[in-house]
């Protein structure tokens, strides 16, 4: 057989067994397991658990599973509602201030926790709630707390830029600091929504649908709210300083990250009897242990792809298609937002970096550049229907708001991020400018 009909085998028997139901790391390892029995020497079966080692054995996978530590320890606590009430409190004069404060709420902490779903839920279970108290429509709050918790994987510390730094060979420090300028951009796209927003529903208030007027809080008031805040967000900046410094290597900042979120929690929160540690121990192992697991199986049917020639071979058929190099560009972003209606973003990157990365890289596009736009574009997935994973935690921590008014609720925030990737392809600077400005200050 030809490496292109494998290839069609190894994808179409790849659907049938996730549609079957089994889980994406047991269904990707069988798949590649049955391949390698069928078109791969006898003796290559020794090695599947020293290849599934292997392709895990990296330094810089190390530090997932301290940044979800250091994510857990902060995401359990109460620090997300604290952080979102200061912020409240300090934008209460701003029009539609609520939801623009919900907006940076989940900004600050999804860079602290780099997590989408907890930033989900620890903005959405205090945000929400006074949202719709003040006359915010469910679909709108819901909607405006789904996008933001998408930040969390844009954002350093992300886990799934960490993984495309390993799947592309690029530098993380790189790509964590070409991501805060798109992620800058989409949260002054989803404050202004949340402005008009508010003047409209403003100006509609006389056929029944009021939002009672924002609070004002005193001086004395707003500087009441940051002692607990402060502490967090200084440990924000620090890690920052010390990875994106040169002072510490990504692991060593997770580690110093996660061990000093603990503290804090413990010295403000006083969370530090075994009985309150062991949620968020028990939640670090079951997630770290399912994204290792995931991330070990993803890269041994990578590899088994690669041997196969599957991977070169659509690389290069791709290449030989002459495309333009943006019409190339937007065939590989629709793909990645079709993957995302089923996938999660660690299996798309995984899984497509060896087939889409080499056309991009011929095509002259940066790597780095396009690791971002790819961020924003997964983003999406988390989002839109049918398995957006933080619709479902919205519908988890607000079961009265309809399915059907989330939905409606997060749309106008898939347009702002499509509007996003488009601004990136017309200015590429945005990414690029910060890591090279970095770069040129170290040099």
């Amino acid at each position: 057989m030809s490496p292109f009909e494998i290839g069609l085998l190894y994808g179409g028997f790849t659907l049938l067994v996730m549609f079957s139901g089994m889980p994406i790391a047991f269904s990707l390892g069988l798949v590649a397991t049955v391949f390698m029995v069928f078109f791969m020497p006898p003796s290559a079966l020794d090695t599947v658990t020293q290849n599934v080692y292997e392709e895990m054995s990296s330094i810089t996978l190390l530090s997932i599973p301290l940044f979800i530590l250091k994510g857990a320890a902060i995401g359990r606590s109460p620090a997300g509602r604290d952080l979102y009430s200061a912020l409240h409190v300090w934008m209460s004069r701003v029009p539609g201030g609520l939801g623009i404060a919900n907006v940076f709420a989940c900004a600050l902490f999804a860079a602290m926790a780099g997590s989408s779903p907890a930033t989900c839920s620890a903005i959405g279970s205090a945000g929400i709630p006074e949202m719709r108290r003040r006359g915010y429509p469910g679909g709108f709050a819901a909607g405006l707390i789904a996008a933001g918790g998408t930040l969390g994987i844009l954002l350093p510390p992300s886990i799934t830029m960490i993984l495309y730094a390993v799947a592309s060979e690029q530098s993380l420090g790189r790509l964590f600091l070409a991501g805060i300028g798109p992620a800058v951009l989409l949260v002054g796209f989803f404050a202004a929504y949340a402005a008009w927003r508010y003047a409209y529903e403003t100006r509609r208030a006389h056929i029944g649908s009021a939002l009672l007027a924002d609070e004002h809080f005193t001086i004395a008031q707003k500087f009441a709210a940051l002692p607990r805040v402060l502490p967090f967000v200084i440990l924000l900046t620090g890690v920052m300083i010390a990875l994106y410094g040169g002072f510490a290597t990504p692991s060593e900042t997770a580690g110093l990250g996660a061990i000093l979120a603990l503290i804090l929690i413990a010295v403000i929160y006083n969370t530090w009897r075994p009985k309150q540690l062991e949620p968020i121990m028990v939640n670090t192992i079951r997630e770290s242990t399912m994204l290792m697991l995931i991330i070990g199986m993803s890269l041994f049917y990578s590899y088994v792809m690669s041997y196969l020639h599957i991977s070169q071979s659509v690389a290069s058929w791709i290449v030989a298609q002459q495309l333009s190099r943006w019409v190339l560009l937007a065939a590989i972003l629709v793909m990645v937002v079709v993957l995302g209606f089923f996938l999660p973003p660690v299996s798309i990157i995984l899984m497509t970096a060896p087939i889409i990365l080499p056309p991009l890289k011929a095509a002259g596009f940066d790597l780095v550049w396009f690791g971002v736009v790819m961020t924003i574009v997964m983003e999406m997935g988390l989002i839109h229907p049918p398995v957006g994973l933080n619709i479902f935690v919205i519908k988890n921590i607000a079961p009265d708001i309809p399915l059907g008014d989330v939905i409606w609720g997060v749309l106008p925030f898939v347009v702002l991020m499509t509007l996003a990737v488009v601004v990136l392809c017309f200015l590429p600077e945005i990414a690029l400018w910060l890591p090279d400005q970095i770069i040129k200050t170290v040099h």
